[in-house]
């Protein structure tokens, strides 16, 4: 069974944003059947490169939607990317220079644990907005 579940009760309404936190959910989950499975530090590292880069792409699209539909709370919520993407960029540099021995349930479970607040609490605050500006 997958740890992190995608369902329509985390859209947010908005197709493109939607996938992009599928794809995030996926990684997540991937990681998560590479700790359980005893998988090297090579291939948990390589699927945690992939996520913090993932993620950084989403967070830019993001913010690049509010830009374009003046999305009132735009700072507020690039806020919240901002301490979530160092603390990522941390990691995954505590990691690669042996500080972070291999990324455990822990990282993986506040990885999993932010993008579902953060899903469910902020992203939802913004979909009416890109809605009601033509973005769906």
């Amino acid at each position: 069974m997958p740890f992190m579940i995608w369902n329509d009760k985390l859209s947010v309404g908005v197709e493109v944003i939607d996938e992009d936190h599928k794809k995030l959910i996926a990684m997540i989950n991937e990681m998560y059947d590479a700790i359980l499975a005893g998988m090297g530090k090579k291939v948990v590292g390589d699927i945690l490169d992939r996520l913090v880069h993932y993620t950084s792409f989403h967070f830019a699209r993001e913010e690049a939607l509010f830009a374009q539909t003046g999305y009132s709370d735009a700072a507020a919520h690039k806020a919240e990317h901002d301490a979530m993407a160092k603390w990522a960029i941390q990691a995954e540099l505590d990691f690669h220079q042996g500080t972070l021995p291999a990324p455990s349930l822990e990282v993986i479970n506040r990885l999993k644990d932010w993008l579902f607040e953060h899903i469910n609490g902020t992203d939802k605050l913004y979909g009416p907005h890109l809605n009601a500006a033509g973005i769906h």
